[in-house]
């Protein structure tokens, strides 16, 4: 049998949320999720699954029962004609790249964090860039999943279709997802060119610039007219990259933290800062060739507080223009870089940000440097009300104010959704305290 252990502190990545579940379980096997379940059951208690624990808000936090499926992570199968691969749930996207690699095979599209069970990165809509690609949840072809009654049910577009659908983006609120198939691609390296620029420049040229590159993204550095975009695009050139480049950006992330710790008693500093870093990291052009995964990753840095939502690709610009005039008004709310702004596929996923529209994902950061908080109520504040003023729907990894009520007005298929849910989990096994407020 299965034992739970107590005691076990929760923690995300960030350091922002977490919960002490009152049990804390790391099975082996589906029979040992299905004793879980049932212990549940008996016990009256909820569930909650823990992947990475990357996601920047509660969404993972619980006081009952807690499962980690880090040790149900094998590959399944490699099938190379169909160039798919099929893992358990609790394998993390870090592995699967390493083994798809090794079989020349790729996923087209990953996120900046690989360190995410696969499980858990669809459950919460991950996604990366490039106006051709959908969020990660579009290259999963089929799922397994233990219902709350301990049922395993198969899902694709053939098999419980509809289900499927919910499946792709389940906000762990569905059942426990057991294996994931995904869809790949013969493995590739990318070529990535990154140039500086004007965010006027950016905006106005934005659909040049979309079907200029496979993958294209950009930033923008808050209290400044500055930017650097992206083009990524496949390539057959060997890894190669400017050891200098690597080496400025070293040293600069551990000078960034610094810096940023002095300006939570300075906040004037902000400003000079932003630029500072352009100057030092992004000014100019740079060149680089490697492994997609390895390009497609990003690394984050630092801990901080973070906000992404989707909004309707024609918005871009005059979201972006709101939010920099409201700083340009607003001088003693300080902005740390980057604005990411990144584009996404429109989808059928009935909980997808993209759900039927071709999407801009503008993400919004205030690093802690050395785990201190800094005031950003004010910006978040300002930032969700352009978000939903121009449409937008917010990342479900992130911390937002929405509630059910928003959700019935953001997404059409947010009824159809919450019947599957409440049909598969009538008890409400799988609800905690986020849950709860998106759905009721």
């Amino acid at each position: 049998m299965v034992l739970g252990r107590g005691g076990y502190k929760f923690q995300n990545w960030a350091e922002t949320y977490g919960s002490s579940p009152e049990l804390y379980f790391q099975p082996t096997s589906v029979e040992e999720v299905k004793e879980i379940l049932d212990l549940a059951r008996q016990r009256s208690k909820r569930v909650k699954v823990v992947g990475g624990g990357h996601s920047p808000s509660d969404i993972a936090c619980t006081d009952d029962f807690m499962i980690r499926l880090d040790k149900m992570n094998r590959v399944i199968k490699l099938d190379k004609d169909k160039k798919q691969v099929t893992v358990e749930a609790g394998i993390l996207l870090s592995q699967v790249n390493e083994v798809l690699n090794q079989n020349g095979m790729a996923l087209s599209n990953i996120g900046a964090v690989s360190e995410v069970a696969a499980g858990g990165v669809i459950g919460t809509g991950t996604h990366n860039t490039g106006i051709t690609h959908g969020i990660l949840s579009t290259q999963v072809v089929a799922l397994t999943m233990m219902t709350a009654s301990g049922e395993v049910l198969e899902c694709s577009e053939s098999v419980n279709p509809d289900i499927f659908q919910a499946a792709r983006l389940h906000l762990g609120s569905l059942g426990v997802i057991l294996t994931v198939t995904l869809q790949c691609k013969t493995a590739f390296h990318l070529q990535e060119i990154q140039q500086s620029s004007t965010l006027q420049e950016v905006l106005d040229n934005l659909d040049k610039h979309l079907h200029s590159s496979e993958y294209f993204r950009f930033f923008w550095f808050p209290h400044t007219d500055s930017a650097s975009f992206f083009y990524q695009d496949p390539t057959e050139k060997p890894p190669s990259s400017k050891a200098s480049w690597f080496w400025d950006s070293f040293v600069g992330y551990y000078l960034l933290e610094f810096l940023l710790w002095i300006s939570t008693f300075f906040p004037r500093l902000v400003p000079g800062i932003n630029r500072f870093f352009f100057w030092l990291l992004f000014a100019g052009t740079n060149d680089r060739v490697d492994i997609s995964y390895k390009v497609f990753n990003f690394d984050c840095l630092f801990k901080q507080h973070v906000q992404d939502w989707a909004i309707p690709i024609e918005k871009t610009k005059d979201a972006l223009m709101q939010l920099k005039s409201w700083l340009e008004k607003n001088p003693q709310v300080v902005a740390h870089f980057p604005v990411e702004v990144r584009f996404a596929k429109g989808d059928d996923i009935l909980l997808s940000p993209c759900y039927q529209q071709d999407s801009c994902y503008m993400n919004i950061i205030i690093y802690r440097p050395y785990g201190k908080d800094v005031p950003h109520q004010d910006y978040w504040s300002e930032y969700e009300k352009i978000m939903k003023r121009v449409g937008g729907r917010p990342h479900w990894a992130k911390a937002h104010t929405c509630t059910r009520k928003d959700f019935e007005k953001m997404y059409p298929a947010f009824g159809k959704f919450k019947n599957i849910r409440e049909k598969l989990d009538p008890t409400g096994m799988f609800l905690n305290a986020y849950l709860e407020k998106v759905f009721y």
